[in-house]
């Protein structure tokens, strides 16, 4: 995959035209993406993972075609609602929640409630009375590039337990969701979740219990980004949503009722439809301990203000400036400016060839950064603020802000 086809025309000529230090999105690639979706999962009910991209036209562009939002917190939601997404379109989807968080959500219109233990079940039906709750089931998330056990998700044991419980306390239980982990590589952790699944629905339909809709969750992985060392990721995507296919088939067939079912995508959506301009802050060759000179390549941006998952992976650079033949290339560390020794990718594996004659002040694209830029800077670490942010559509701009939860 090259640049170009990881950019697009309308980030391209955004990104070209582009003076200063900033995120674009392409709203029209966005909803292309959703889309997409769609023709992959025919059928299945879309609630945007918006802490992905907490951005205000994204979220209408998104509502605008149908979606909905998975928010983790009351001032999600009420982002959402002033977007656009109507109410009934928006669920609690984070099993983390106070008593107050439970109420404040209630009064607000949230009907449907994320659940994985028996004391978050109390709570909601004291200050949600009459809410619908879906479970979420503990799953294998190896190999994806981030997983999401521990934290959330019980047992299958505990989830009958959990939803019998719902219905004595007089709320309704509605779901079951999973997830198999953020960017999930493999087509194997799918297959376990719709085991797990498969396995409590038999279980409940045995105990009376009809739920309404499976919650797919996230995960769904995208091209464009390369691993520690710089290599592509490619994950089997076509095979990956051949299995989700056969797993909603199998299920819609258990227990003899219709089942629908939801998905949560937020980096699918949004990563490659997200690029910053960035420029160079300097290129520099020092000896290490070792005495072997290494090459530094510091940019105005970094973990800190827009490129968080750096730790775990490599965003393509594009030098715009620098292209054509004969360019000398040197191996460098690329790090962010901040006087952070984590901001920075692997200084072992992770060296990316870079133009040697780089200079201070020299544009550079980050590509593949639409996900989780705008929701991980930080408000000004060691005094650089967050970046501001352009929305384009079909090459035009059509919205702009602050880079912290859409301005």
């Amino acid at each position: 995959m090259t640049h170009a086809d990881i950019l697009g025309t309308s980030l391209s000529a955004a990104l070209a035209a582009t003076g200063d230090d900033r995120i674009v999105f392409d709203l029209t690639g966005i909803e292309e993406r959703y889309e997409s979706l769609l023709r992959e999962l025919p059928g299945v009910a879309v609630r945007f993972a918006m802490k992905a991209c907490p951005v205000d036209e994204v979220l209408a562009r998104l509502a605008e075609a149908g979606a909905g939002v998975d928010a983790a917190s009351v001032p999600e939601m009420e982002q959402a609602v002033r977007a656009g997404v109507p109410i009934g379109r928006v669920h609690y989807g984070n099993t983390v929640k106070s008593d107050r968080n439970i109420a404040e959500a209630h009064r607000l219109g949230i009907r449907d409630f994320a659940t994985d233990s028996l004391e978050d079940v109390a709570a909601i039906a004291e200050h949600a009375p009459g809410a619908r709750v879906f479970c979420r089931l503990a799953t294998d998330t190896r190999g994806a590039l981030w997983g999401l056990s521990d934290k959330y998700g019980c047992s299958t044991a505990d989830a009958l337990t959990i939803l019998e419980t719902a219905r004595k306390l007089g709320l309704a239980p509605s779901g079951l969701s999973v997830h198999v982990g953020s960017q999930q590589m493999t087509a194997e952790a799918w297959r376990s979740a719709f085991e797990r699944l498969a396995d409590v629905l038999a279980a409940l339909d045995r105990r009376g219990i009809t739920l309404d809709h499976v919650n797919l969750g996230g995960g769904l992985p995208v091209l464009g980004y390369l691993d520690k060392h710089g290599r592509p990721l490619d994950p089997p995507i076509d095979k990956l949503f051949a299995v989700i296919r056969e797993g909603m088939a199998y299920l819609g067939g258990i227990g003899g009722h219709h089942l629908d079912f939801i998905v949560e995508p937020g980096r699918y959506l949004v990563a490659g439809q997200g690029a910053i301009r960035a420029h160079v802050s300097r290129l520099s060759a020092r000896r290490g301990p070792d005495g072997r000179r290494q090459y530094w390549l510091y940019l105005s941006c970094g973990k800190f203000n827009g490129l968080y998952e750096m730790d775990e992976l490599q965003y393509p650079l594009v030098f715009p400036t620098h292209g054509g033949p004969g360019v000398r290339h040197v191996p460098t560390v690329v790090a962010g400016p901040t006087c952070d020794s984590d901001d920075a990718y692997s200084h072992e594996h992770g060296l990316v060839q870079v133009p040697e004659a780089l200079a201070s002040g020299d544009p550079v694209w980050v590509l593949s950064c639409g996900a989780y830029a705008i929701s991980y800077m930080t408000r000004g670490f060691n005094g650089f603020g967050p970046l501001p942010y352009t929305c384009v559509d079909g090459g035009g701009a059509v919205g702009s802000g602050k880079g912290v939860c859409g301005g």
